[in-house]
């Protein structure tokens, strides 16, 4: 199958550090190369991959201070992604969200496209515009706001296993661990007042974003203290899963409807449980009493954080590989792939 994978050029593929989009993006393709189909990835162009790259700009635009109008990049490759689409794919898959949605109507070639972002009011807009375009989302909580879209199938998440050694025991002292975004969906002050609740250190992980600098100074900074709570900024790959593989639990004590959420599962593969909040897609990647605990509030959260102590570690890791795997990602893929060139 000659496939066109599209993905976001804010970062590269896989990405430096912090980059969920992009890292499932790398996975997928590289599977699909191994499976013996013609690949073609559209992303920046300082990307490392496998297949075929196509780019409009030498690195990753979050690198790039000269650059004005991002945009503009986007709507350059996908210019390129359907000006070749008849001559070389059989099929295009965009990661960029809506801005593919316009161009795909126009032409033959079917385009699949994930939702790796939540809805809203103007999203659902656009969508709705162009419901006729099939698309793929990653859990099933992430549809609820807008239900009467062309959904061929949700396909979770899936992660390389194998770059993720299980920890049978946690580290001594005991910790707990919080990766994310550092910003109020996310819970980074939640994570705080259930870490000091159980009179327990917490080693965060995470980038700060422009728009949440107000929240880190203001609310999470002054709670730092660098012994029992610590920050450690955006960290490398290595660091992460050291991290989480010798916490206790990872907290994910988040504020709004996660489409996914894919340190819940890196956080497993590890062995390590996860103790989350019951919004968006948490009941569908954290078995309850199993692999972690589903909540509904922070204090129940804290509540929780001695049982995990208790949960089998083998079974969050073997939990994982059956369920959330690059290869079985990639199976519902080419399943989701089959059923929108059989449709047409």
């Amino acid at each position: 199958m000659r496939i066109a994978q599209i993905s976001p050029l804010w970062e590269r593929v896989p990405p430096f550090r912090y980059g969920g989009i992009e890292l499932i993006v790398k996975l997928l393709t590289e599977e699909l190369v191994r499976r013996n189909h013609e690949v073609t990835l559209f992303a920046s162009g300082d990307s490392i991959i496998s297949s075929k790259l196509h780019s409009v700009h030498d690195r990753a635009l979050r690198l790039d201070s000269s650059i004005q109008e991002p945009d503009i990049y986007h709507q350059m490759i996908l210019a390129d992604v359907y000006q070749k689409a008849y001559a070389d794919f059989d099929i295009i898959h965009s990661h960029i969200g809506y801005a593919s949605l316009p161009y795909s109507s126009f032409v033959k070639t079917p385009t699949v496209h994930t939702l790796h972002g939540a809805f809203c009011s103007d999203t659902i807009k656009i969508h709705r515009r162009f419901r006729e375009q099939p698309l793929i989302s990653i859990s099933e909580a992430q549809r609820e706001p807008c239900l009467d879209l062309n959904y061929v199938r949700t396909v979770y998440n899936g992660i390389d296993t194998s770059v993720y050694p299980f920890y049978s025991t946690p580290a001594q002292p005991a910790y707990l661990a919080f990766i994310g975004r550092i910003s109020p969906q996310k819970g980074a002050v939640e994570a705080i007042q259930i870490a000091r609740a159980n009179n327990l250190p917490l080693k965060m992980a995470g980038k700060v974003d422009l728009v949440d600098a107000d929240y880190y100074r203001e609310q999470v900074e002054p709670l730092i203290d660098g012994e029992q709570i610590q920050y450690l900024g955006e960290i490398s790959h290595e660091d992460k899963v050291k991290l989480l593989g010798e916490a206790i639990a990872t907290l994910f004590p988040i504020a709004w409807r996660e489409p996914f959420g894919l340190v819940m599962i890196e956080s497993m593969a590890t062995g390590t449980p996860v103790i989350a909040m019951n919004l968006g897609s948490v009941p569908e990647v954290v078995a309850d009493g199993k692999t972690g605990f589903v909540c509904d509030d922070t204090d129940t959260m804290t509540q929780m954080v001695p049982k995990a102590t208790k949960l089998d570690r083998q079974t969050c890791r073997e939990y994982i590989v059956s369920r959330f795997s690059v290869e079985s990602m990639t199976d519902e893929y080419e399943r989701a792939y089959s059923m929108v060139l059989n449709s047409k």
